[in-house]
């Protein structure tokens, strides 16, 4: 098991956690307790309804990450997500590709449909259109981290012998790992890209996020193993990584349940996750520091490879 670490940015914010000197003691804290990789959301233009109905604050996630980079040496970066057809796909792919080359190979690509009308709106973007996009953005970035003199048509643009340089460390290209719950997300993680990376959601929550629920160890299980199948189906034998955000993660362990917790942990890497996303307090940043450092001593030191 491995373990992402996701930036507290609730609306409002703790002032604290908007501290440049915080973003960077919290990554720094974060490798040296032993996570994996660092995260933030992406909100460029949400409503004020939903933020004052629950949502939360947002930088621009590739910005935030290539700071984080800049005084980390092991953490992967991954915009949890990024709203991919929110952005034109050669502008996105030379963004990840320069996160990628100034960490020395550190990016991944957590992207999405997204789902909040309002702010495809404010970017005129077609909410319709948002999963032929997505699809989209992925087969255009991936070209424009492999391919000389590239030849490509999508919606609004037209490339004609198109040389990006430079390419991403990682080649072919970053992995790319989808978020949301919906069979036609596990469809695409399938066939498509490297990795799933689902909300534990009860119906009440999938409802507000125009996602499926995913409610339980089991739910989770018979997903992953749907895509093991769709996979098997399609010709890939390759691994895939699964990055569940649940509420295990939500509200890390007190000192009491800290057995309990890594027992939990034990059952979902037993039915095929690989990653999980844990959501530190964000009311106070010495209390999220804290944390960070016990999590690492309770829970990363006697689970993680």
């Amino acid at each position: 098991m491995k373990f992402t670490l996701q930036y507290p940015m609730p609306h409002p914010p703790a002032p604290g956690f908007l501290d440049p000197s915080t973003i960077l003691d919290v990554a720094r804290a974060a490798e040296a307790a032993g996570f994996h990789g660092i995260a933030f959301t992406e909100h460029p233009a949400p409503s004020d309804k939903w933020l004052k109905a629950g949502g939360h604050e947002a930088f621009d996630p590739l910005i935030a990450l290539t700071y984080c980079a800049a005084v980390t040496e092991r953490l992967r970066l991954m915009p949890f997500l990024l709203v991919l057809p929110y952005h034109q796909p050669f502008l996105i792919a030379k963004s990840v590709a320069s996160v990628d080359v100034l960490s020395s190979g550190r990016m991944t690509v957590i992207g999405g449909t997204g789902y909040l009308r309002s702010e495809f709106s404010a970017l005129g973007v077609d909410f319709d259109e948002r999963n032929a996009l997505l699809e989209e953005s992925i087969t255009t970035m991936r070209g424009v981290w492999s391919t000389d003199a590239l030849e490509v048509a999508g919606a609004g643009f037209q490339a004609r012998g198109v040389t990006a340089r430079p390419r991403p460390v990682q080649q072919p290209g970053p992995p790319i790992w989808l978020g949301g719950n919906s069979k036609l997300t596990r469809r695409r993680v399938a066939t498509l890209v490297d990795g799933w990376s689902p909300n534990m959601y009860d119906a009440r929550m999938a409802a507000t996020t125009r996602t499926a629920t995913l409610e339980t160890v089991d739910d989770v299980a018979a997903a992953i193993a749907e895509i093991r199948a769709l996979r098997d189906e399609a010709g890939r034998d390759d691994s895939f990584d699964v990055q569940l955000n649940g509420p295990h993660g939500r509200q890390p362990p007190a000192p009491t349940e800290v057995a309990e917790h890594i027992d939990l942990l034990g059952r979902l890497s037993a039915v095929g996750v690989t990653w999980t996303v844990i959501n530190p307090p964000h009311d106070d940043v010495a209390a999220a520091l804290d944390m960070i450092a016990a999590y690492g001593l309770d829970v990363i030191s006697k689970v993680a490879p």
